[in-house]
This record gives structure tokens, C-alpha cells and sequence, in this order.
């Protein structure tokens, strides 16, 4: 039984093979191969989702499961049932869970006490499942035949904001864990945390990332030009300061300008027009955002069936 908890948890070969699905299914949609049949898949959310429960939901019913929509508030644990005996109960039920939380040690916990497959669908350390879907999107654009991950690998994405999220995490970890270049853009109270750093180095990944407070120099060359919304679910109470704190991190025509001219513009959505990206940016040519809503389906579809592999 294998989880996907963080990108690293899946080999470079495994990665390729969902890349390789991803199209597939991309290609011939309507053809899906019912691989998860006669399944029932939880999918727990403690986070308001769009993109992600749509397309988990629409793709597990493609392969053939059948998807349970839970809730914190809607199940024991909002009662106080530990998430020990919950994960214990739900493994007698279901063949495996999506969730989508805040603290990334409730995955964790599931993961040790369940019996089924669990994967990320968010946590405040890390996003897996969009981090695999960006590069795919990134691949798209480069790959010629069907070596996808080959064809991202040396490149540089540059991350710029608050360089300490779970999406600035997770480029991290993709970055050292699958060979590509990754610079970050963003003031120094958010610099990087050290639980990615430790992370990395448990897994005897070397830090390979460049940090720094100046924008246009992390944007300098890249091949794709990132953000993220400054202002995340559960960090209302701060949306002013952050605002004004990153407000010089806000991808623009200048930023873009210092990147390769034929840069990609790339988003996790939702966007705040203004704030971390410019309309006339997030509405460019080189904007890719909603090939990447897309591509959650299909990637995430390609992620379930390596994992029951």
C-alpha cells in the first residue's frame, strides 16, 4: 500500500508513468479504463475546494469508483472521535481517501492508523497533487514524444510571494526530488521554512533552490514565471499586512520581462487580479492557468491508478 502524502513519496519512474496516463486519459477521455471498479473512495474535506473536489470527484467517477463527499462537521470527529479510531473505522469501508486539511500530520496520522491509500489533497505544508499537475502543464508545452518529466528537468521555475506556503514547499521538493531549478522571489520575513529544509535533508535531497528578495532576479531567464494568492483560507485576520509586505513580489510586465521571452505564466487558482499577478499578465498569451485547472483531472486520475497499481 503506498500513500501520496508529498511529490517525493512517488519515484521518478512512478512520475513518468502519471504523466504518461495523464495524456492518455487527456487523449482519450472518454476511453478511461475503469481501473478503480467496484471501489468506494472517501474524500474528506476540512477546506472549502473547487478545483480539487470537482476533479476528484468527476475522475474517480470516471475510473469507475464510486466518491463519498465527508467533512469534518459532518462526521464524528467534529464530536471529538480521534483520528486513529476514524481512519481504523473508514478503512473497514472504504478502498481509499482524498483529503484535504489544514495540519499536514492529520494526513500523517491517517496514513500510520488507516489501512487504505491516503492522499494529499492540500495541507498547509504541501499540495502535491497541484505541484505534479503544474509540471505536467510545464512538460506539455515542452516534451517531444512522451518523455515528459525529461523534458522539464534543468529548467527554472521561479516562485515568486510568500516563499514559505505549502506551494513555494512543494516546488522545493519537486525541484530537488526531480532535477529542476527553482528560484524564489520573496521578502525575507517569508523566506523558507526549515521544516522543507529538514525535510529535504532527511531524505538526503540536496536544498537546490535559490532565495532571494529582489523579484526581478528570480525572475531572470526562467522558463516559467509562478505565483500564488498572498492571502490563503484560515489568513484573513492578516490580509492587510500581507498585502503591503508583498505587494513588490506581484508578477507583472516587468517581471515577465526579465524572464526567457518565451516564458510561461503559471497559477494554482483561485487568482486575486492586482494583487499577486497583473491583468494584463494573468490574461496573456503566456498565461497557462486554466490548461493547469484542467489538467487536475487528469493528472490526479493518473495519480489513483499508479497508486492501486
Amino acid at each position: 500500500m503506498k500513500h501520496f502524502l508529498k511529490v517525493t513519496d512517488l519515484t521518478n519512474d512512478e512520475i513518468n508513468e502519471v504523466f504518461k496516463l495523464a495524456a492518455q486519459y487527456k487523449r482519450e477521455r472518454a476511453a478511461t479504463p475503469k481501473t478503480l471498479a467496484g471501489q468506494s473512495w472517501g474524500m474528506l474535506f476540512y477546506k472549502n475546494s473547487t478545483r480539487t473536489r470537482v476533479s476528484f470527484e468527476v475522475g474517480l467517477h470516471e475510473l469507475g469508483a464510486h466518491p463519498l463527499i465527508l467533512s469534518a462537521s459532518n462526521t464524528q470527529i467534529s464530536r471529538g472521535e480521534s483520528v486513529a479510531d476514524t481512519a481504523k473505522v473508514l478503512s473497514r469501508y472504504l478502498h481509499g481517501m482524498v483529503i484535504r486539511c489544514y495540519e499536514h500530520e492529520l494526513l500523517e496520522q491517517f496514513a500510520e492508523h488507516g489501512t487504505m491509500p491516503i492522499i494529499n489533497a492540500l495541507s498547509d505544508y504541501s499540495h502535491p497533487c497541484q505541484i505534479l499537475t503544474d509540471i505536467f502543464t510545464a512538460a506539455e508545452k515542452y516534451a517531444d514524444g512522451d518523455n515528459y518529466l525529461a523534458s522539464v528537468q534543468g529548467r527554472k521555475i521561479a516562485f515568486l510571494g510568500d516563499t514559505n506556503c505549502n506551494m513555494a514547499n512543494s516546488w522545493l521538493l519537486a525541484g530537488a526530488h526531480l532535477g529542476i531549478d527553482i528560484a524564489l522571489g520573496g521578502p525575507q520575513e517569508l523566506a523558507p521554512g526549515q521544516a522543507v529544509i529538514d525535510d529535504l535533508a532527511s531524505q538526503g535531497k540536496p536544498l537546490t533552490d535559490q532565495f532571494t528578495t529582489d523579484p526581478l532576479k528570480a525572475a531572470k531567464d526562467a522558463d516559467v514565471v509562478y505565483t500564488d494568492v498572498w492571502v490563503s483560507m484560515g489568513a484573513e485576520e492578516e490580509k492587510e499586512s500581507r498585502l503591503k509586505l508583498l505587494q513588490p513580489y506581484q508578477v507583472n510586465a516587468d517581471v515577465m520581462a526579465a524572464a526567457k521571452p518565451d516564458a510561461l505564466f503559471m497559477h494554482c487558482l483561485p487568482a486575486h487580479l492586482g494583487e499577486e499577478v497583473s491583468e494584463d499578465v494573468y490574461n496573456s498569451p503566456a498565461s497557462i492557468v486554466f490548461d493547469e485547472a484542467e489538467n487536475r483531472l487528469h493528472v490526479q486520475k493518473a495519480i489513483l491508478t499508479v497508486l492501486t497499481a
